[in-house]
């Protein structure tokens, strides 16, 4: 019996996508010195996006479990990077927010980030650039309402 997939469906291409840039991003900022690991970097980045945000909603967001997490967070608020405080909204949980000493450390990561850009964009040009970012965020738009679970909506519409 043969089993035939394709290799460049969309799943598969988002995948391989993914894999790559993660690889190229952590290779780089590994070897940047930024003082921060790959994964330090990436929880900067998310935090960065969220805004202040539940350590929970954090990890959930970033793909990695709680307790992986927890060790970045804790790395990461000894060099006063980021802080956590209690929600208002609940003294059970942990907001997550950036101190102004991340700036520095963010900037320097955006132009890892930028150099990587440039190596993933090879030939496109700028306005073929653009375009495929447009495209994929409506592919973003399109699947965002399918893929939060009930409790993950929730979640979120508490922030």
């Amino acid at each position: 019996m043969t089993h035939s997939v394709n290799p460049d469906s969309f799943g598969f291409l988002v995948a391989d996508i993914h894999r790559l840039i993660r690889g190229t991003m952590d290779r780089a900022i590994a070897d940047a010195g930024l003082g921060v690991t790959p994964g330090e970097a990436r929880t900067l980045v998310h935090a960065a996006r969220a805004g202040a945000v539940r350590q929970n909603v954090l990890a959930e967001r970033m793909g990695v479990e709680a307790m992986t997490l927890s060790g970045y967070l804790d790395r990461l608020e000894a060099r006063a990077l980021i802080r956590r405080a209690n929600d208002p909204k609940d003294r059970r949980a942990k907001l997550v927010e950036l101190t102004d000493g991340a700036d520095d450390v963010l900037e320097a990561i955006g132009r890892v980030a930028a150099e990587m850009r440039k190596k993933a964009a090879g030939s496109l040009s700028h306005a073929e650039w653009e375009s495929l970012l447009d495209q994929l965020k409506l592919v973003r738009a399109n699947l965002a309402g399918f893929s939060q679970k009930p409790a993950d909506a929730r979640a979120e519409a508490r922030l």
